[in-house]
């Protein structure tokens, strides 16, 4: 039983010395160049992150520009349509003199072919 647990230690010493074996300087000096990309991965992670937050709000400030413009050709060409109808630009004329006609046009036509004139 006493070279089991002998053979226990000396295995727990080998694990051991392996670990300090890979955490060693020189294992660290070789792996500088996976850790540097590690580091730029991160930060082009964290860059991405915030582009996309960015970008999202970019998008809603658009979208309620948007949403404003609409409502307001909306208002405008319902005001627009209003003020184009027949008797209101009979009032808007009225102050300059101008009156619908009550009779209907006259009707030009040519006296050489009897046609309408065009």
């Amino acid at each position: 039983m006493s070279e089991e647990k002998e053979q226990g230690v000396v295995k727990e010493k080998e694990r051991k010395r392996e670990r300090r074996r890979l955490f060693s300087y020189r294992w660290i000096v070789k792996n500088i160049p996976y850790f540097l990309f590690l580091s730029v991965l991160a930060v082009v992670y964290i860059y991405n992150g915030h582009y996309a937050d960015k970008t999202i709000r970019n998008i809603n400030k658009v979208s309620k520009e948007l949403k404003e413009m609409q409502y307001e050709y909306k208002t405008l060409k319902s005001e627009v349509m209003f003020r184009s109808k027949q008797s209101e630009m009979a009032k808007a004329v009225e102050p300059l003199g101008l009156k619908e006609l009550v009779t209907p046009p006259i009707i030009l036509s040519d006296s050489v072919s009897n046609k309408p004139v065009e």
